[in-house]
């Protein structure tokens, strides 16, 4: 490859050598550089680099239109700009999106490697209309867009094309102390209206690797970001409308709080950054969608306060080294999962007639330390103390106030770092959780402490870097009272009464548990062949649900994958994928819980059209959960199919549809769903996805009720029904971008769930699915009205025998609900942002078990509903 270095002086130097990868020198100046698009200074007067290739749709041939880049430093900045010419200045794709929205258009984006380690580094972009999006790049090939630097850029247009000028401060970057600097860089060109990318640098088909492509920055001296203040306060009002009882003492249907709080973030050396946090305020992050979750396992929303998100891939564990990841249904724990620092309150309630309870864990502050010791360990932790919670309830006219959560400590620490060139990797983690009581009640409610450690690496088996081996190693310490550690063996997590399970058996007099999990993989990271395989456990005593997220134990997991790929574009296709993979569960019993075999496809048309599909046999198993702590159930066989089929993502109308079906003797399980993406104008975007569901299953968990004389069944009778749920929503996005700096975000997610219970029954025998039909076989079932008024059932396993009978209430349901936010988001200048949001919310239920699809868009319409408003102003200061 012949590589061109415009000159500057002797700033650019050329470089033509095929066995050396592409360099650009960059000058030190000392002239001023206005961010203003134009490239009127004397820097951007002499040539610029221009060699760049296509990675699409031509790989490895000259781009289509012709591209120059110049970079420059002074002491405070790296300054980038770049000329895109076209032939066709009026087809530039101009489109104007918020922050890090992905979007398909004409821009430009500058990859940096301070570390010059091939591995990590920033990336920046900016499209022909001056929309941005920043982020950061691991583990050699992945990206991460919730870092947002504090930068500048400005674009223009003109009839040669277009030009774009970038000042990266120093003090947003991170990189060892040292005179000379060579750093790891690339470009990237994207030509929105033909799907041409044009890198510097790129990663052929059926290859892995990009930071560690790139080329080399030369010539920055004697720069330093260490020292570097950020300070960034917060005001904000929030007025919230609520609905209330009738008589509620507490919550009259309007509330006002205001806000003062701060982030700071500090450059203590050129390698270590410190984060923290006082009063942190997370009004104006999207709210979490509407779900019916009828399973025992909890539902995983996913982090979206900035604190947290910032830099979340430096405390993600396991994932080093390989470039691919599958599970088939291998419950992975995660072993930091964020969302607990400030969660729900966890205690319990004495009875009342009136409650006031905080919606979450309010965090008194938090301290984050990020960057690098010893030049190549990679460190992370945080800090966070969340305050002791109070609910205030009244009963019989008495008011007085119950603590629902203790004071808490929650930290993590993360260290990590790659030998010879990222072939192998090596990392430890541990985090630690500490309450303090104030209300003994509470020792038997929730976890008093919990110490969780980890090892994870990675090792490359050949230089070429095409096999690896993947794996971690952890261990966790749950303390509490003999209580509360009796409960925690019980809950969902491990079901360690399950009766007919020989390995776990209920310790009452424990006041700790301790477990351990592993999992090793071996993934190919090149070439038209795919393979992949993996083997991991879940001790049942392992638990790290006080800092992680954790679904189940009892495990372990195996399964292989293999496949081909077709990357280099015919006249039938642009790629082409095929795989397939076998699978399976046991517990630490020696039972197969579940198994199957898998095969997906992916055909990319020469139109940019794509069609997805997959297919999945699972023969009999076993199932220790759907009891939920009872005996195991035989599971039937089932098949699966899905399909899913989109348009190309240049056009004003992007669209897709997906459709899923999973058949069983009984169940009867399918889904329809669209995505419809509307372009009106190059910065408005709607987006609506609407889905339809109808699932029927013949043995839906209702209750256990114990029962000395259910002998076959361990004492406790298992009752189940057929249950036939139907489910109709949508998630609903507007868009709508002003300028760079300002931007309006609405989302709007309505859901409709009903569920129809019937033919109720109980579990006949362990390790079968055969019931008992209430109202057959002697037994009988009557429908009678509950004291509250509602529909309750009696039942009687043998009539007029010994058994005794039992009532449980009508499980039907009828959901309604609507959730929604709109932020409008105004940067005024760098780094300050004022947020001016609304969030509104209804929920209505019934027990009514029939779907009436216009009695629910009434319900919708007709319930009330809470609204909260908030302004919030933040100003960025830099020292």
């Amino acid at each position: 490859m012949k590589v061109w270095i415009g000159l500057l002086g002797a700033a650019f130097l050329p470089l033509v050598s095929f066995a050396q990868r592409p360099a650009v020198h960059s000058l030190h100046i000392t002239e001023p550089v206005v961010i203003d698009g134009l490239l009127t200074e004397s820097v951007w007067s002499v040539p610029g680099f221009s060699d760049f290739r296509q990675k699409d749709p031509r790989q490895g041939e000259a781009p289509t239109e012709r591209t120059e880049v110049w970079v420059a430093y002074d002491d405070g900045a790296l300054y980038v700009a770049a000329r895109m010419y076209d032939a066709a200045p009026d087809s530039i794709m101009r489109i104007l999106s918020r922050r890090d929205a992905f979007v398909t258009a004409d821009q430009f984006a500058v990859y940096l490697d301070p570390y010059h380690d091939g591995r990590s580094g920033y990336y920046f972009s900016v499209t022909a209309a001056g929309a941005i999006s920043d982020g950061v790049m691991y583990n050699d090939d992945w990206t991460q867009s919730s870092w947002d630097g504090v930068w500048e850029s400005a674009v223009n247009v003109d009839e040669q094309g277009w030009t774009v000028e970038l000042r990266i401060p120093f003090s947003q970057l991170r990189f060892h102390e040292q005179k000379d600097h060579v750093w790891g860089i690339n470009f990237k060109w994207v030509i929105g209206r033909k799907n041409e990318f044009d890198y510097m640098v790129f990663t052929p088909r059926n290859e892995s690797g990009f930071v560690s492509r790139f080329g080399t920055l030369n010539g920055i001296r004697d720069i330093s970001p260490g020292g570097a203040v950020e300070l960034l306060p917060y005001v904000n009002t929030r007025a919230e409308y609520i609905r209330s009882q009738p008589g509620d003492p507490f919550h009259s249907g309007s509330r006002y709080f205001p806000g003062v709080g701060a982030d700071l973030k500090v450059g203590l050396t050129s390698n270590l950054t410190l984060n923290a946090t006082v009063n942190p305020d997370f009004g104006q992050v999207e709210v979490d969608p509407a779900v019916v979750n009828l399973s025992d396992v909890e539902t995983f929303f996913s982090e979206k306060r900035p604190f947290f998100i910032e830099g979340a891939n430096i405390f993600e564990f396991g994932y080093g080294g390989s470039n691919n990841f599958w599970g088939f249904n291998w419950s992975n724990p995660t072993i930091f999962y964020s969302r607990r620092i400030g969660r729900s309150p966890q205690g319990g309630l004495p009875s009342f007639d009136y409650a006031d309870l905080p919606l979450g864990t309010h965090i008194l502050g938090a301290g984050k330390l990020t960057g690098r010791v010893f030049d190549q360990w990679k460190v992370g932790t945080i800090h966070a103390v969340t305050r002791r919670e109070f609910a205030e309830i009244q009963s019989s006219g008495q008011r007085s106030s119950v603590e629902i959560e203790p004071l808490t400590y929650y930290g993590i620490a993360r260290i990590q770092r790659d030998f010879d060139e990222g072939k192998q990797g090596l990392g430890i983690v541990s985090t630690y959780t500490r309450r303090s009581f104030a209300d003994q009640r509470l020792r038997d409610q929730v976890n008093a402490g919990a110490v969780v450690g980890g090892i994870d690496g990675w090792a490359f088996l050949d230089d070429d870097k095409a096999y690896v081996i993947t794996g971690w190693a952890a261990f966790s310490h749950v303390s509490g009272s003999r209580t509360r550690m009796t409960a925690l063996q019980r809950n969902s997590t491990h079901y360690f009464q399950r009766p007919d399970a020989r390995h776990v058996e209920v310790d009452s007099s424990a006041t700790s548990l301790t477990g351990y999990a592993g999992r090793i993989m071996l993934n190919k990271q090149k070439g038209p062949v795919i393979l992949n395989a993996a083997i991991g456990v879940v001790d049942p005593k392992f638990d790290v649900n006080d800092l992680g997220f954790q679904s189940r134990t009892d495990l372990i997991n195996s399964h292989v994958v293999l496949g081909y790929k077709w990357t280099d574009p015919t006249a039938y296709y642009r790629s082409l994928r095929i795989q397939a993979s076998t699978f399976a569960n046991f517990d630490f019993g020696g039972n197969k819980i579940w198994h199957g075999y898998w095969m997906n496809t992916y055909l990319e048309y020469p139109n940019y059209y794509w069609t997805a599909a997959g297919f999945a046999y699972n023969p009999f198993t076993y199932d220790i959960r759907r009891t939920r702590g009872g005996p195991m159930m035989l599971t039937l066989p089932g098949r699966e199919f899905w399909m899913e089929t989109g348009t190309d993502s240049r056009n004003n109308v992007v669209a897709s549809i997906f459709g899923f079906t999973y058949m069983r003797t009984d169940e009867a399980e399918w889904q329809i769903e669209a995505n419809i993406e509307w372009k009106p104008a190059p910065n408005v975007s709607v987006t609506a996805g609407p889905y339809f569901s109808k699932d029927r299953t013949k043995a839906q968990w209702v209750t256990s009720v114990a029962d000395p004389l259910a002998g076959q069944t361990y004492g406790t009778r298992y009752v189940f029904a057929t249950l036939n749920q139907t489910s109709v929503g949508a998630s609903m996005r507007l868009n709508w971008t002003f300028s760079p700096q300002l931007s309006l975000q609405v989302y709007m997610q309505p859901l409709i769930s009903v569920g129809d219970y019937h033919d109720y029954k109980e579990l006949k025998a362990p390790r079968t699915f055969n019931f008992l039909k209430y109202g057959t076989e002697g037994s009988s079932l009557t429908e009678a009205v509950g004291p509250d008024g509602g529909v309750e059932y009696q039942a009687d396993p043998d009539g007029a025998g010994p058994a005794p009978g039992f009532v449980f209430p009508n499980p039907d349901f009828n959901i309604t609900s609507i959730r929604g936010n709109a932020v409008l988001r105004w940067e005024y200048r760098p780094g300050s942002t004022f947020y001016l949001v609304w969030t509104r919310s209804s929920f209505g239920s019934s027990p009514d078990g029939r779907f009436s699809f216009r009695r629910a868009v009434d319900r919708l319409i007709e319930t009330e509903t809470d609204n909260i408003f908030m302004v919030k102003f933040t100003y960025w200061f830099s020292m």
